[in-house]
């Protein structure tokens, strides 16, 4: 256990060090971009740096304003915001003073109600990335570049849900259809540790991230071996009807069980680490990069290739595979099968709630009934890749984000769950094992 206090220990203090910040960065925009109607129409603007405000929840912006060539001017701007929130509408922007004169309320309706909500396009940026300094690519390769980026986030999803549908059913053959809700549990729970953490006014962006990831785990991990221990254990020797119909149950009492511990209103995070690096452009489109979006699509597909690893490299693996080709001949070699399945739920179930966090952390919030159609893609993904295998599954969850990426940048994007879950009868049509499975039926029950 020594060797491990140090990575630990480093961990820890790496999040209490982290760099915090008292807005998230939609606040931060929508004050640069309150910016522009203060000034002149062709003046130039620089953001130089954000400071706390003169009164509590004021975000104060320096900037300098250059005049031709010759004329340059520093002011600021102070955007004072309703507070923190739990809602979509957390942080509203209540207040402008410019140079240190609040902005009169008549004016500053008319510039929030006719300038910075009411646009068909996002009112300018003074700090949005330029196209200067940057590698020009045609067009085609900038938007089909942007996709895969955009991809990264939901092939880390769907490949650690897919993953964790593989780990049970290659011991079982049975599908477990509540992996879904324990993702929505899993964002639950990292909202409320978060929130947590914020009461102890010890809170930075990248300790948030850390109570998210641990408290997710830790709760899912715990319900995983609850419903182990309580329900499948006594459903073993059920058939596949029934444990679709058990496990169906399961995912409903999850549901409502989310429901009422959050209530119907979405719970959401503040955004961090997402300000856009510019890349390359194409004319007027520049190619971004969201740190915060590849930071999780990296850990999330690490941990699916760790599950690979843990299943191929590992004693327990070793105990995974020869239960998953004979429980019976494993037990007179002295391998525990009930051990093996119990820890493998509690293993989903964590992966699951990993996946939770990831949405949550990118797309700010998930609800109640938000886990149902995210447990059916990342089902669909694990049959495409083979659901007996995990490495399988993983990579049947890259092709569904593969898929997804290339269905939203040339066809309607409303139609894109549709050809999803045409795409999986054409594959049990033409291939009932999957890609990367075997090409006939599996005699197993499902």
């Amino acid at each position: 256990m020594r060797p491990l206090i140090l990575p630990i220990l480093a961990v820890v203090l790496l999040a209490l060090a982290g760099c915090g910040a008292d807005f998230d960065t939609d606040q931060m925009r929508l004050c640069r971009q309150a910016i522009p109607p203060l000034n002149p129409p062709n003046a130039r603007i620089e953001i130089e740096r954000a400071t706390k405000g003169p009164v509590p929840r004021a975000l104060r912006l320096l900037y300098r304003v250059q005049l031709g060539d010759d004329i340059s001017r520093h002011r600021s701007i102070d955007c004072l915001f309703a507070g923190e929130g739990g809602g979509p509408g957390r942080g509203a922007l209540v207040g402008i003073a410019s140079d240190g004169r609040p902005m009169a309320d008549a004016s500053f309706y008319l510039l929030r109600r006719f300038y910075l909500e009411d646009r068909a396009e996002p009112p300018p940026d003074p700090a949005a990335p330029s196209a200067e300094n940057l590698p020009a690519i045609p067009i085609s390769v900038a938007y089909g570049f942007q996709q895969g980026l955009s991809a990264l986030p939901s092939a880390a999803i769907y490949s650690l849900l897919a993953a964790a549908y593989a780990l049970v059913y290659g011991l079982t053959g049975r599908i477990i259809l509540c992996f879904g809700e324990f993702a929505a549990l899993g964002a639950l729970s990292s909202v409320v540790g978060v929130a947590l953490l914020l009461s102890l006014a010890i809170s930075t962006p990248l300790s948030g991230l850390v109570v998210a990831f641990a408290v997710a785990i830790l709760v899912c991990a715990l319900h995983g071996f609850a419903i182990g221990r309580f329900v499948l254990r006594h459903l073993e020797r059920a058939s596949g009807q029934q444990m679709l119909i058990a496990t169906i149950g399961l995912a409903i009492a999850l549901s409502e069980y989310l429901r009422l511990v959050q209530g119907p209103e979405l719970r959401w995070l503040p955004p961090v680490f997402n300000s856009p690096i510019p890349l390359a452009h194409s004319g007027t489109f520049i190619v971004t990069l969201n740190p915060l979006a590849l930071a999780l699509a990296v850990i999330g597909l690490a941990v699916t290739l760790g599950l690979v690893a843990l299943i191929r490299r590992t004693a327990y693996g070793r105990a995974w595979r020869a239960v998953s080709d004979d429980a019976r001949t494993a037990a007179l070699f002295g391998v525990d099968a009930r051990a093996v399945h119990d820890v493998a739920v509690i293993i989903a179930c964590a992966v699951c709630g990993m996946a939770g966090v990831i949405v949550t952390a990118i797309y700010g919030g998930m609800g109640f009934a938000g886990g149902f159609s995210l447990g059916l893609k990342a089902l669909v993904a694990a049959i495409l890749g083979g659901i007996g295998s995990v490495s399988g599954a993983a990579l049947g969850g890259l092709c569904i984000a593969i898929f997804e990426a290339a269905w939203s940048a040339t066809l309607p994007i409303e139609q894109r769950d549709l050809a999803v879950y045409s795409l999986l009868a054409v594959v049990l049509i033409l291939r009932p094992g999957g890609f990367f499975g075997d090409a006939d039926l599996t005699p197993r029950q499902v």
